[in-house]
């Protein structure tokens, strides 16, 4: 039985790489960009994260059931590592982790970030977003260096970087979104200091107030991105293409929430197929 599931594991890399393509964040998951050997492991690990994603935000669920679903789920990803999978993902899973011997704990790490999404819904200062950001982000770009072999601690920091940019970037974009979910992104400390409430919000009053906020917001990712960057200088080939893409994709949301006059309550700033030609020119001419 446990040979066949190993023949499987093709079965469940197919089966992610169709769920990927169906969804886009702000970019493609898995692109044209991608070395194709790395397509099926990204694609496998994007089914982990959307999974546990759509465990925590499920419909109407109380918060206990949605706790309790992911942490069946984190029962499944013991498991597997273990090598007791029950489907064609999981062997798929199993087969990226042991064979690429990607670190467990990122996995797990990611479990974390959406077990707190279900329970905590303010965050009283900066510290603790960033905190967040550990476990909801930089995994993603860990787990991404591990694919290609590079494990250079400078690189896990300016990959941490990047992520925590690209994360606190979605917290602009779906401000909206998120208030309705009941969370806010905005440290209290901070919105305290610009005097923004959470009327605001509710009433999407797009005052000076708060306007100044998201601005003293954008300009902190922005310092993410542009510390993070040096990331490139560990990667080579499509990745670094594939990389640097993701990474204008975030500052080109940036520049739209800038060009809006900081406003992320009237409309959601997003990418359409015109920015995503431009930023792909922009990343292989190196602009």
């Amino acid at each position: 039985m446990t040979q066949n599931r190993q023949l499987n594991a093709e079965f469940g890399y197919k089966e992610a790489i169709h769920l990927a393509k169906e969804h886009y964040e702000n970019f493609p998951v898995v692109s044209f960009l991608l070395p194709s050997e790395l397509i099926k492991h990204v694609a496998i690990v994007y089914w982990f994260a959307r999974r546990a994603d759509d465990l925590a935000d499920e419909g109407n669920i109380l918060e206990n059931k949605r706790l309790d679903n992911l942490k069946n789920f984190e029962d499944r990803l013991n498991s597997l590592i273990e090598r007791k999978y029950d489907n064609h993902l999981e062997s798929a899973l199993y087969h990226t982790i042991k064979t690429l011997r990607i670190t467990p704990t990122h996995f797990f790490n990611l479990l974390k970030a959406f077990r707190q999404d279900v329970i905590k819904k303010r965050y009283a200062n900066f510290e603790e977003v960033l905190d967040y950001c550990s476990n909801s982000a930089n995994p993603v770009g860990r787990i991404i260096l591990e694919l290609i072999e590079v494990r250079d601690e400078k690189a896990f920091y300016y990959s941490d970087k990047i992520c925590t940019a690209l994360q606190l970037t979605n917290f602009l974009q779906d401000t909206v979104p998120d208030f309705k979910k009941e969370r806010i992104y905005f440290p209290i400390d901070e919105m305290d200091k610009f005097g923004v409430t959470e009327k605001m919000f509710e009433l999407k009053e797009n005052s000076l107030n708060l306007k100044r906020l998201v601005e003293f917001s954008v300009n902190r990712v922005q310092s993410f991105f542009d510390e993070g960057k040096e990331l490139l200088n560990f990667l080579s080939g499509k990745i670094r293409y594939e990389i640097d893409w993701t990474i204008k994709g975030g500052e080109e949301i940036l520049k739209k929430i800038r060009g809006s006059g900081f406003d992320v309550l009237s409309t959601r700033p997003a990418l359409n197929k015109v920015d995503y030609v431009k930023l792909f020119l922009k990343s292989i001419l190196h602009l």
